[in-house]
């Protein structure tokens, strides 16, 4: 991987990290284009930029690591149990479910639901407006909706989020939810694979990693204050069509032999 190629991948891993649009479907693509193979090396290097990402997390709600917003993370907490536990029990079944088309199917069923839950919300006023009037058992069912998100495609924060607007809770508060929930899961599942894949950092040129880190870390900060600013006045229907179009992308480019679907297993 040379700099460029890592620049462009840290871009790409800090825009869709939290926005539900999954970043795996974007990352399959610009791979594939950047012409790199999924060897252990470059496993390795999107474990990096992820833990960029969870940063990313930290330096936007620094306000919230006091023991002040203590019952927030035990909420955040209760949230991680699902998907910590079916990810623990089943994680080698859960990476046979990847393929390119699984991923594609997923974005246009995650769109449908979005422009769904959207006319959906046309006649139910939130009850929930702040990230900190969450409930436990709210919390709770978030957690059982972000084990969905093991289905390579779906986007955890898109599945935490339908599951929080279904619940009653505004854009906003569904979308800082996610965020801080994100940190537990993040860390988590780069935990897992930085002790599967530390030997591959060794001899490999650093220049790459590091500019993938500082450029996930940077676009990841500046796309979540810009998404929160963008759920003051619009809504999920964008992300929804969007999911759509990009699914049918994914699926004209695999038939159409623009894309490898053996490179991004």
């Amino acid at each position: 991987m040379d700099l460029l190629q890592g620049i462009t991948l840290g871009i790409i891993e800090g825009i869709t990290e939290f926005l539900p649009i999954s970043s795996t479907g974007h990352l399959i693509i610009a791979s594939d284009l950047l012409g790199l193979p999924a060897t252990d090396s470059n496993k390795a290097f999107e474990v990096i930029i992820q833990l960029a990402a969870i940063l990313a997390v930290v330096a936007n709600y620094r306000d919230k690591f006091t023991f002040r917003h203590t019952t927030l993370w035990m909420k955040v907490a209760v949230s991680f149990i699902p998907i910590g536990i079916v990810g623990l029990l089943f994680h080698s079944q859960i990476k046979e479910l990847f393929s390119v088309e699984v991923v594609a199917t997923m974005f246009i069923i995650g769109g449908l639901i979005f422009l769904w839950v959207e006319r959906r919300l046309k006649h139910h006023e939130p009850t929930v407006n702040d990230v900190e009037d969450i409930t436990f058992p709210q919390a709770a069912i978030i957690g059982i909706a972000q084990v969905f998100a093991l289905i390579p495609g779906t986007s955890r924060a898109g599945a935490t989020i339908i599951g929080a607007l279904l619940l009653g809770i505004n854009r906003k508060a569904s979308a800082e939810f996610s965020f801080l929930l994100a940190m537990p899961v993040m860390v988590a599942a780069s935990g897992l694979d930085l002790l599967k894949h530390y030997q591959d950092f060794i001899g490999v040129n650093a220049w790459p990693l590091i500019a993938g880190f500082v450029m996930a870390f940077l676009s990841a900060y500046i796309v979540m204050r810009l998404f929160i600013s963008f759920l003051d006045r619009w809504t999920f229907v964008a992300f929804g069509v969007y999911r759509i179009i990009f699914g049918l992308l994914l699926f004209y480019m695999v038939y159409a032999g623009l894309i490898s679907t053996e490179a991004t297993a």
